[in-house]
């Protein structure tokens, strides 16, 4: 969203590129959204710019107050089924809460560290050719698990010493951010099987007692 409205600014008449465009993300929303542009001019190019930027700003706001609303909910519940997933670094409640449905969806398929891999799309997919050996970027899985990695890779490689040391030694082996990437996600898939293992072992064994 804020995007958009940063393209729009990008766009539009230079009286209103100025100000706004300087603007960080979060106050460019609470300025847009406080304008009362008037709608009878908005065949103006100004007004009717101030009018999109107004919009798109209070839907940022509608949907963050609505995102906020759901994390309350999502949070505990989450905290009381995996509370060792929400240890792990990078892992917030919205993305504990999509592996989890992703792995309770298909517990038959939890049987392997790479059959986890696999139902996220992070397992590795020979690509190579001659003496070149790679791998390429696996499409399948659930694609919504493969965000949720996504995440917390986004996370680790701004916030995680270790991560950041295992990118540059990655790059000075001359290997792409996306092969970069593809790794960690991989990685990480390991550590979120072995948790959700250790949850499902422990909850089959308390049933069994």
């Amino acid at each position: 969203m804020a995007r958009q409205m940063k393209t729009l600014i990008i766009t539009a008449p230079e009286e209103l590129r100025a100000a706004p465009g300087e603007l960080g993300d979060r106050q460019l929303i609470v300025t847009c959204a406080a304008w009362r542009p008037d709608g009878k001019r908005a065949g103006e190019p100004v007004v009717a710019a101030r009018l999109a930027l107004r919009t798109l700003a209070r839907r940022h706001q509608r949907l963050g107050e609505e995102i906020a609303g759901l994390e309350e909910i999502i949070t505990p519940l989450v905290t009381d089924i995996a509370p060792a997933l929400l240890a792990l670094k990078g892992v917030g409640a919205d993305v504990a809460g999509k592996l989890l449905v992703t792995a309770g969806e298909n517990p038959e398929r939890l049987r392997s560290e790479a059959a986890f891999a696999m139902l996220c799309g992070v397992a590795p997919l020979p690509a190579s050719s001659g003496r070149t050996h790679r791998h390429r970027l696996n499409r399948g899985g659930d694609r919504g698990a493969n965000a949720a990695l996504y995440r917390i890779v986004l996370c680790r490689l701004r916030w995680d010493e270790r991560t950041k040391q295992y990118t540059q030694r990655r790059t000075t082996e001359v290997l792409s951010k996306k092969e970069i990437i593809r790794g960690l996600k991989r990685f990480i898939a390991r550590g979120i099987y072995q948790v959700l293992t250790t949850r499902i072992t422990t909850e089959q064994l308390t049933t069994a007692a």
